[in-house]
């Protein structure tokens, strides 16, 4: 993987298809909310679970990670989840915290299922008041669990990265700045990117200097090119992306960036002026713009590319014929020569056939070799 990520030639292929949440989820044969809430087990322990039931080589792109807190750092009054609402199928929780002798609440709400991964929505749009009237504390793993416990775990099934993505627009709904704010407040967004670029670059540099190291920094954003326009993403985030991969190619960890949806502008701006290693999940039409081939054609001497399985034309939907007939085409187009990692688009649903995923694994096997 590691190889690979560097934009050089491995033994073979490795195969990492993005089955981060819902898969390992499923595998463990409990309610969601046990995982996502509880910690019981972790996601980061299910997912290399998943890793070695198929197979594949582990590709943990957010594993957790402890600092302790600079001295010259303000370190706010944490926020604590509690339980507001519970049914059959759905458990609801709130954040709050003590400042001054005054409880904050955010005005957002969690909601976990029994069979999804959970979703956060503004409380009132789901009929609950500003103010809970009542609530239970979640008894859940209080410790929490360090870098080097994840690495240990892990082992020789594959590579552990932690997350750190550059200042970014994000949908109306949520909390934080949007496109609206953007046009309408520029001066304040900018000075935020600003802001929040210094931040992530301090801890990046904390992180790197640590004893335990991540093997990858993963950078980016789930739909990035959703909810930023290509100018957007040069203006509020790519001073920072930009950083963040110099100090990377320094540190000689890799980076990588995520950017599920329309990616194809970003392909172009992180090869050309970016020390960027990595790039995934290029995900093809109708989902995303990326063709694996003309991607490796313009961009594979600057860039690793991972990717670019259709997730529910092929991998959900698709039978185990038509899976290994995708993964001979992503190897004939961008395996070549090296830098190449077969995997998917972003997030391989739920209820994935294993037999498709077990097929990525036996291509690579016999075509994947070089």
């Amino acid at each position: 993987m590691l190889v690979a990520m560097r934009n050089q030639q491995p033994d073979r292929v490795p195969v990492a298809p993005d089955i981060s949440n819902m898969i390992p989820c499923r595998l463990t044969g409990k309610p969601f909310w046990d995982i996502y809430l509880y910690q019981n087990p972790p996601l980061w322990k299910a997912y290399i679970d998943a890793c070695r039931y198929f197979g594949i080589d582990g590709w943990l792109d957010s594993a957790p990670y402890n600092l302790e807190p600079e001295l010259d750092e303000e370190v706010k009054p944490s926020w604590k989840e509690v339980i507001v609402r519970r049914t059959p199928e759905r458990i609801i929780t709130r954040f709050y915290r003590e400042v001054k002798g005054r409880t904050e609440w955010l005005e957002m709400a969690k909601v976990y299922y029994r069979d999804n991964p959970p979703t956060t929505i503004l409380a009132r749009k789901i009929g609950l008041p500003d103010v809970p009237e009542k609530f239970e504390v979640v008894e859940k793993e209080k410790r929490q669990f360090s870098l080097a416990e994840v690495k240990d775990y892990m082992g020789e099934s594959g590579v552990v990265g932690v997350f750190l993505p550059p200042p970014q627009l994000g949908p109306p709904e949520r909390s934080g700045y949007s496109i609206y704010e953007y046009l309408d407040r520029y001066s304040e967004v900018k000075e935020w990117a600003e802001r929040e670029t210094d931040k992530r670059l301090r801890l990046l540099r904390r992180i790197l200097q640590a004893p335990v190291k991540p093997d990858f920094i993963l950078t980016g954003g789930s739909g990035l090119l959703v909810f930023n326009t290509p100018a957007i993403i040069r203006d509020i985030a790519l001073p920072c992306l930009k950083e963040i991969t110099r100090l990377c190619q320094k540190a000689s960890i890799p980076s990588q960036v995520h950017c599920c949806g329309p990616e194809k502008e970003l392909v172009k701006m992180c090869a050309e002026e970016t020390d960027l290693s990595s790039i995934n999940p290029l995900e093809p039409p109708p989902m995303g713009d990326c063709n694996l081939r003309e991607i490796k054609k313009l961009f594979s001497q600057k860039l690793s590319l991972m990717g670019n399985l259709h997730t529910s034309q092929v991998m959900l939907f698709g039978s185990v014929e038509e899976v290994k007939l995708a993964a001979r085409k992503a190897l004939e187009e961008a395996a070549s020569g090296g830098g190449f990692i077969l995997s998917t688009g972003d997030q391989c649903g739920r209820d994935t056939p294993d037999a498709n995923i077990f097929a990525l694994v036996e291509v690579v096997e016999r075509y994947g070799r070089y």
